[in-house]
């Protein structure tokens, strides 16, 4: 099963991600380890701030937290009861954004993060993934911005069709999109 989970920033959809993989849990009956996979590049006091934060949220609750910015496809998977991927916004940009500075084309990235997460579906029975909605803005962006929203757009619209569930949480309100496991 895969299931995406989009909001905006600030919308809970974190913390609605975690608490609905834990449920998912219980609901198996089984007690392995869920496997927490962040991609956001630790860089600079705000970056920080942010993973030291998310890192307090998860305490207690059962997750071992593996970072992998980029290459999700080689990612060594150990066992476990389900992965939550925080988050493709930031693993986007990790492949779309090369070291040197240039961008890598929208189809070679598109394919390198579909195969990752394809990657990780085959290693667990439950796959949660949370991205970000960044097409609902206003424009004006510079061109390198404008870049890597549409990237966003091509890849969260991939994403949504691969999976079996969708949800999208609005002011901390989880409002279900797709759910191909309750459909007649």
């Amino acid at each position: 099963m895969i299931h995406m989970i989009t909001g905006g920033s600030g919308s809970g959809k974190s913390a609605y991600a975690e608490d609905w993989l834990i449920g998912h849990r219980q609901q198996t009956g089984k007690d392995q380890s869920l496997l927490y996979i962040a991609t956001m590049k630790p860089y600079g006091e705000e970056t920080m701030k942010k993973i030291e934060r998310h890192h307090r949220l998860r305490a207690g609750k059962g997750f071992t937290t593996l970072e992998r910015y980029t290459d999700l496809k080689n990612m060594p998977i150990p066992d476990n009861e389900g992965i939550l991927l925080e988050c493709v916004s930031n693993l986007v940009a990790n492949e779309f954004y090369r070291e040197d500075g240039t961008i890598k084309g929208r189809k070679e990235t598109l394919e390198e993060i579909l195969d990752g997460l394809i990657h990780l579906s085959e290693h667990t029975l439950c796959l949660t993934i949370v991205t970000n909605e960044v097409n609902s803005d206003i424009n004006g962006y510079s061109p390198e911005t404008e870049q890597y929203r549409q990237m966003m757009g091509m890849v969260n619209q991939r994403i949504a069709s691969l999976a079996d569930r969708v949800t999208e949480v609005v002011y901390g309100i989880p409002v279900l999109i797709k759910d191909e496991q309750n459909m007649e």
